[in-house]
C-alpha cells in the first residue's frame, strides 16, 4: 500500500481540478486576454476561479491576482510592498522561520541596506506575540509573517501584527504568506487585518504552476515582471489558465467545516501512536495544525529514516522540499540542538489521509527503530 505523507510539499490534485485542467486545455484553450468568443470563454474559467478565492477568504475578485507559483506571488508581495513603501523608513520585521520564498527575499533586501528583524520561534515553534511588538517601530515599512509554518505546523500570530503596527504609528504593509493554511484552516480577512496574502495551487489539490495573491483595495504594489500587463499589471505574461482552473476548483470543494475536524482526529491518532515508539520526540507545538507533524526519532539519522521507509512505499520528508540538502533553519532558529534536527522529520497529511494510512506508517516506523537504530 503506497502511503503519501509529503502533502507540504505537494497534494495529489483531486479529480475535480483535474477534469478542469483538463478542460482548460483541450475544449476552453483560448487565450484569456483575446476578445473572440475562445478567448471570452477562457477568460470566465479566470474569472470564475478568482470569485472562488474572493469568497474562500472574505474579499473582493478585484483583490485575487493568478501568478505562475506561491513563490513568485511571495517574491512579489514583499518587493512589491518594499518598493511601495521605501521612502516611508527602511525597517522590515520577519521572521527565521518563514519559507525560502520569503526569506531568501529578506536577505536581498538586507544586501540592499534595509534593516530585517528575523524573530526567533521559542523552542515550542512558536512566534513569542511580545517579540513581535517590540521588533515592530515607526520606521517599519513591511511585516511579512507566515501563518503555518510548513515544517512544524505551527501557527503563527499573525491576526496581532495590525495592533502592533498601529501602536507603533508604524506605515508598515502586512504580508502573510498562507500557503499551508489556505483550504486548510478558516483563513479570513477580517480576522486576520493583512494587506497582502499568498497561497499556492499545488498545497490545496490543485495542479502545480499556479500562486494566488491578495492585494487590499488601495494598496499600490509596484510589480517587478513587465510585459503584457496581465493580473493587472502584478503578473505580466499569459495565465496558466489550466493550473488556474483546477486551482478553482480544488478551492470550491475545500470544505473547511468538514475537512478540519477530520484532520483534527487523524492528528490527534497519530500523535497517539507515534507515542507508544521509542526514541520519537515531538518537535511540533501541541496547537500546531492538523495537517503538519515535526518529530525527532533519535539515534537515526533523517535521510536513513526516509529510504527506509520509501522502501516501504511511505513518503515523509525532512523538512521544506526547496531546501533539500541543508539543516533546517526553523528548527536551528528553535534552539534545538544538531543531534535533534539531524534525526527530524515531516510529516503533513491531507483530507485524504486515512488511519489505515497512518497505522501503516507507524508500524514501519516503530520497525524502523527496531531494526535501523540498533546497527548503528
Amino acid at each position: 500500500m503506497e502511503v503519501y505523507l509529503d502533502n507540504s510539499a505537494t497534494t495529489r490534485v483531486c479529480a475535480s481540478a483535474a477534469q478542469a485542467a483538463l478542460d482548460a486545455m483541450t475544449a476552453e484553450y483560448g487565450n484569456p486576454s483575446s476578445l473572440h468568443s475562445k478567448g471570452l470563454a477562457a477568460k470566465k474559467i479566470l474569472d470564475d476561479a478568482r470569485r472562488a478565492a474572493a469568497e474562500r477568504l472574505g474579499g473582493l475578485p478585484e483583490e485575487i491576482f493568478f501568478s505562475h507559483s506561491g513563490t513568485l506571488a511571495n517574491n512579489a508581495a514583499v518587493f512589491g510592498a518594499v518598493q511601495a513603501k521605501r521612502r516611508a523608513g527602511n525597517r522590515i520585521v520577519t521572521t527565521a522561520a518563514e519559507h525560502p520564498s520569503v526569506g531568501k527575499c529578506m536577505d536581498e533586501l538586507e544586501r540592499q541596506g534595509f534593516e530585517v528583524i528575523r524573530l526567533k520561534p521559542a523552542s515550542d515553534g512558536n512566534i513569542p506575540a511580545e517579540a513581535l511588538q517590540e521588533a515592530v517601530n515607526e520606521k517599519t515599512i513591511l511585516v511579512s509573517m507566515m501563518l503555518v509554518n510548513n515544517e512544524t505546523g505551527a501557527i503563527f500570530p499573525v491576526e496581532q501584527i495590525r495592533r502592533a503596527v498601529r501602536a507603533a504609528n508604524a506605515p508598515a504593509l502586512i504580508h502573510t504568506d498562507a500557503i499551508q493554511a489556505f483550504g486548510k484552516l478558516p483563513v479570513r480577512l477580517s480576522s486576520l487585518g493583512v494587506d497582502l496574502l499568498t497561497a499556492s495551487g499545488h498545497k490545496l489539490h490543485a495542479p502545480k504552476g499556479v500562486g494566488l495573491l491578495y492585494v487590499k483595495k488601495g494598496v499600490g504594489l509596484k510589480p517587478f515582471v513587465y510585459g503584457g500587463g496581465q493580473e493587472n499589471g502584478l503578473f505580466s505574461g499569459t495565465q496558466p489558465l489550466p493550473a488556474v482552473a483546477g486551482f478553482g476548483a480544488a478551492i470550491r470543494e475545500a470544505d473547511v467545516s468538514t475537512h478540519l475536524p477530520a484532520a483534527k482526529e487523524n492528528m490527534r491518532f497519530l500523535r497517539g501512536l507515534l507515542e507508544h515508539i521509542p526514541a520519537v520526540r515531538f518537535n511540533s507545538p501541541a496547537d500546531a495544525s492538523p495537517y503538519i507533524l515535526n518529530f525527532s526519532v533519535e539515534g537515526i539519522p533523517s535521510q536513513v529514516t526516509i529510504n527506509f521507509l520509501s522502501a516501504r512505499e511511505i513518503y515523509v520528508s525532512a523538512g521544506s522540499a526547496c531546501k533539500k540538502g541543508h539543516r533546517s533553519e526553523v528548527l536551528t532558529a528553535m534552539g534545538l540542538p544538531p543531534d535533534r534536527i539531524d534525526t527530524a522529520l515531516r510529516v503533513s497529511l491531507s483530507r485524504f489521509t486515512t488511519k489505515e494510512e497512518l497505522t501503516a506508517f507507524a508500524d514501519a516506523l516503530s520497525d524502523a527503530v527496531k531494526t535501523v537504530r540498533t546497527k548503528l
